[in-house]
């Protein structure tokens, strides 16, 4: 069985808040393991900036969606 890739479609993909949400996802499990070796201190610290990352990844999502819908609508 072959997969056939069309450079075209990958060009058009430009999800900008995917890496930032996984970004998040990392850094929660890094969280978890730092709480996991009784650093709770370093925990929180990291979960705060692992929460920002999120924040940031959901707004991009946002703004690639009404991007694109905006795009379908003139097509």
């Amino acid at each position: 069985m072959r997969i056939k890739i069309r450079r075209g479609k990958i060009r058009d993909f430009r999800d900008w808040g995917a890496p930032f949400i996984i970004a998040f996802i990392i850094l929660l499990i890094v969280c978890a393991g730092f709480l996991a070796l009784g650093n709770g201190a370093l925990a929180n610290e990291v979960a705060v900036y692992a929460y920002y990352s999120l924040v940031v990844g959901v707004v991009l999502q946002l703004a690639t969606f009404i991007r694109d819908e905006r795009r379908k609508g003139q097509e």
